[in-house]
């Protein structure tokens, strides 16, 4: 993954450390909304992508996620 600033074209992968995790694409916009969902279970993994469409990603439950910045986890630990 390349070092900087995301932009529109960058994907984060995040995998799922328990079962019913939830990855949230809120809107870009006037007005933040929400607009997909994804629930993830344990090990699944998902590339997600930030777009003209998508200005924020939300995640709860514990996950880890890969972006150009390093790793995050998240949840409790």
């Amino acid at each position: 993954m390349k070092e900087g600033n995301l932009t529109q074209n960058d994907y984060i992968i995040v995998k799922a450390e328990e079962d019913g995790v939830n990855v949230i694409g809120l809107t870009r916009g006037e007005d933040t909304r929400f607009h997909h969902s994804e629930k993830l279970d344990k090990g699944e993994v998902l590339f997600v992508q930030f777009t003209e469409h998508t200005s924020a990603i939300k995640i709860r439950g514990k996950a880890r996620m890969f972006t150009p910045f390093g790793q995050v986890d998240s949840g409790k630990e």
